[in-house]
């Protein structure tokens, strides 16, 4: 698979050099195809990039959440925040982790679909309401999820979401935009999110 690059970010990337990038660019050609650009944006700071992917890999491994119930989150996050990086890359990486991608295209507008079940549209909503600022969470929104997740699983969530916003923001500022992951695998186009301000 190859993908085609849309990354117009903020800051050129960098060589991405030593024994670490060449198990690094691996890794991501049997990933992806090829090396994302965006990889060699944040190469300019390894420890940083390092940091940010093994939190990544340790949430991936956690298992107290469904798997797809983490994944709408981190899709909802980054369409409210407008990461297209992080939402094509979630969409991308639904059909690795064997779920839904008609539900998974359906995520940037989730609250028009009919395709959600309840505790999936709970955790959507509660996603954006912790992502925005201030957060606007209520106890009406975690009474439910707590009954369906329990304490361990809703603190899971919550971590993800977390880590989502840092994701998300983190791309957003830098200028890092979509590369066509899904894309150039055929996948169908995501829907698109509303119109901040139009009817539900």
């Amino acid at each position: 698979m190859s993908t085609t690059s849309t990354v117009t970010a903020r800051i050129p990337a960098a060589p991405i050099t030593g024994l670490y990038g060449a198990l690094v660019k691996r890794f991501a050609g049997r990933m992806f195809g090829r090396v994302p650009e965006s990889l060699g944006v944040l190469w300019h700071h390894l420890p940083a990039l390092k940091a940010s992917m093994a939190y990544g890999q340790k949430l991936q491994k956690w298992d107290e959440c469904d798997e797809t119930l983490k994944t709408y989150a981190h899709m909802a996050v980054a369409s409210l925040v407008g990461c297209s990086w992080c939402l094509d890359f979630n969409y991308f990486m639904a059909r690795d982790k064997g779920l839904d991608e008609d539900m998974a295209r359906e995520v940037p507008r989730w609250r028009e679909s009919d395709v959600f079940s309840p505790l999936e549209r709970q955790v959507m909503e509660y996603a954006e309401a912790a992502s925005l600022t201030p957060p606007t969470v209520t106890d009406e929104m975690v009474e439910p999820l707590l009954a369906a997740l329990g304490p361990a699983g809703l603190i899971e969530l919550t971590n993800v979401i977390g880590f989502a916003n840092l994701t998300t923001r983190s791309n957003v500022a830098l200028g890092i935009e979509s590369e066509g992951f899904a894309a150039a695998c055929g996948m169908r186009p995501l829907a698109e999110r509303p119109a901040v301000g139009s009817p539900a």
